[in-house]
C-alpha cells in the first residue's frame, strides 16, 4: 500500500464454532482461512478469512464476547450482530458464489438490481446467511 486513504481493515463476526465458520467461508464463499492452525493449536484467540489483500473477517468465538471491554460500555454491545456485511465481486465470481451456495443448499435471496453501495448502483446483488446467522450480501458492479 502506497497511499494513506482510509480503507476497511476488518469486520468481527460472532460465531459459535470458528473452525466450522472458517470452513463455510472457505468452501461456500471462497475466502481463504488465515490463522486457523494457530487457533486450533490455542495460540491465537480466533481465526480469520481473507476478503482481499487489505481486508479480513475475524471469526470470533461467541464465548469471547463477555471479555470484549476495549472501551467503557463496549461489553454491553459485544456479541450483538451487525446488520450485514457486503462482498463486492466480479460478475463471474458473483455467479460462481451463488452456484456454490446453491450446491451447498445454503438459502439465497432473490436477485436485486441497481441497489446502491460504495461504488454506486450495483448490477445485481443477493443475500445469504452463514451458519451463525450473520447476513452476507454479495454484489457486482460490472
Amino acid at each position: 500500500m502506497t497511499d494513506n486513504t482510509t480503507r476497511l481493515d476488518h469486520v468481527v463476526l460472532w460465531v459459535r464454532d470458528p473452525v466450522a465458520a472458517a470452513g463455510f467461508y472457505e468452501k461456500s464463499v471462497g475466502l481463504e482461512p488465515i490463522r486457523l492452525a494457530e487457533f486450533t493449536a490455542g495460540t491465537v484467540s480466533f481465526p480469520s478469512v481473507r476478503v482481499n489483500e487489505e481486508t479480513i473477517l475475524d471469526l470470533a468465538p461467541l464465548d469471547m464476547a463477555e471479555r470484549m471491554n476495549m472501551l467503557p460500555g463496549a461489553a454491553a454491545g459485544a456479541g450483538h450482530p451487525v446488520n450485514h456485511v457486503c462482498l463486492s465481486l466480479t460478475a463471474d465470481a458473483f455467479d460462481a458464489l451463488r452456484g456454490r451456495l446453491e450446491d451447498s443448499a445454503v438459502p439465497v435471496s432473490d436477485l436485486s438490481y441497481d441497489s446502491y453501495g460504495a461504488r454506486g448502483p450495483a448490477k445485481r446483488s443477493f443475500y445469504f446467511r452463514d451458519p451463525d446467522g450473520n447476513i452476507v450480501e454479495a454484489r457486482h458492479y460490472d
